[in-house]
């Protein structure tokens, strides 16, 4: 079962970047977190795209099993994950970083806007992906793509393990999104990865404060000088940070 994790690092995480992220993510020796080549098709707006990852794993077609009537059964892995992705989820989808053929299409997006799922990632594409970019909801791919997945990728398993642009996803790890990308944070460490990122991003306010003033870096970025330290705690204190 996946992790629980407090309602507060949800909102803690819509605050901060991925940027910040992954450096936080780097000091704990994780490095492939950054789901590469999901770019965003529409950025979250108002704060980052947090949500517990809900998976889909695709593999490649056999054409025997892949007609287009296999959408007529229920059961159909592809259809149950965007009926049973959770409200507040994300929905990522392992299509094998192969854009040639869909992921999904505007129709199925919606229907998982309407349920309130956080957002949507694939390393593959989109079609009707100028549809999917004006959905109140953000969205991740690699690029457009019009052919369904059908051609080339087969639905295969929902909510299991996958690997989603290098990047290793668990069921319930957080996944945040943001202009730059999105990253996963395992579910067991969010909390604490939560609480760091959100002091990296009154630093690094604060540092950019300063540098539009005409402060140089050295000494102040990373802050080795104890005269950086004293500003920042007069700064936080001014700013209620």
């Amino acid at each position: 079962m996946p992790e629980t994790v407090k309602p507060e690092t949800i909102t803690k995480l819509r605050g901060v970047s991925t940027a910040t992220l992954a450096s936080a993510l780097f000091k704990r020796g994780l490095h492939k977190q950054m789901i590469q080549d999901a770019v965003p098709l529409s950025a979250p707006k108002g704060g980052s795209m947090v949500g517990p990852a809900y998976t889909l794993r695709y593999m490649p077609a056999r054409e025997d099993l892949n007609k287009m009537d296999v959408f007529r059964d229920h059961s159909h892995p592809q259809r149950r994950a965007v009926e049973e992705c959770p409200p507040g989820a994300v929905l990522v989808m392992d299509s094998r970083k192969d854009a040639r053929a869909a992921s999904a299409g505007g129709i199925l997006c919606t229907r998982l806007m309407v349920r309130g799922v956080a957002g949507v990632v694939t390393d593959g594409g989109f079609r009707d992906s100028v549809e999917i970019a004006g959905l109140d909801m953000p969205s991740y791919h690699a690029r457009p793509s019009a052919p369904t997945n059908l051609t080339l990728h087969q639905a295969i398993a929902i909510n299991e393990p996958i690997g989603c642009g290098d990047a290793p996803v668990f069921p319930g790890d957080i996944v945040v999104g943001d202009a730059d990308g999105c990253i996963v944070i395992p579910a067991g460490i969010a909390d604490g990865i939560a609480d760091e990122a959100v002091e990296m991003t009154a630093f690094e306010d604060f540092v950019t404060e300063k540098v539009r003033g005409g402060a140089r870096t050295i000494g102040l970025y990373p802050p080795t000088e104890e005269s950086s330290l004293t500003a920042f705690a007069e700064w936080r204190k001014a700013n209620s940070r």
